[in-house]
């Protein structure tokens, strides 16, 4: 079974690609068929912006497509940045640093400790429109010092407090054991192992 992954996100690819080594799936990435779809995530839910990324990739490559949108829930900010923590920073172009800085920035009215959860909704959607769905979260507290050379965006502020590490001190193998993307995709192996006995 082919199955696309609708990211140009290296670190989300990373982690998808390891949790999916073992099926006999072959991964498909958008840059291998020259798809070059700029996905407008203007849903209100993760579950809307999955859906709507896996949907349009799934169309346009005829593919089954997984995608994802996911973000991290900080209490102390009322949920934010949730939705928008890719694009949370209000600097043009801002870097993960710049999104990690401006989060530690608002932080620092409130008492610690910071609680924090991230959360993952994975779709699956094949060519003909249908989407299957899956979650999962990760809780943990932010630090205001980072920590760790692993991960990507949050991670090197992300503590998970059973282990006094941050998800970038993590290695990949114990990262796809814990992490919120880890638990949606694991949850959504089922469907995607129905769609491969169906192809």
């Amino acid at each position: 079974m082919k199955l696309l992954l609708a990211t140009n996100n290296p670190g989300k690819r990373a982690e998808i690609q390891a949790l999916l080594s073992l099926l006999p799936i072959e991964l498909i990435l958008p840059a291998d068929m020259g798809l070059l779809l700029n996905v407008r995530e203007e849903g209100r839910t993760y579950a809307e912006n999955a859906a709507l990324k896996a949907t349009t990739f799934a169309r346009a490559s005829r593919l089954p497509t997984l995608a994802d949108d996911s973000g991290l829930e900080v209490q102390a900010l009322g949920g934010a940045p949730g939705l928008h923590s890719a694009r949370y920073a209000p600097q043009p172009n801002a870097t993960d640093a710049d999104r990690r800085a401006y989060l530690l920035a608002n932080l620092k009215a409130h008492p610690r400790p910071w609680l924090a959860r991230f959360h993952c909704t994975v779709a699956l959607a094949t060519p003909d429109g249908q989407v299957q769905f899956a979650e999962g979260e990760c809780r943990g507290e932010i630090i205001p010092q980072e920590r760790g050379e692993n991960g990507f965006g949050y991670d090197p502020i992300f503590l998970l407090p059973p282990l006094q590490r941050t998800m970038a001190e993590l290695s990949m193998d114990e990262k796809n054991q814990l992490s919120h993307r880890a638990r949606a995709v694991k949850a959504a192996l089922p469907f995607i192992l129905e769609r491969l006995a169906s192809s």
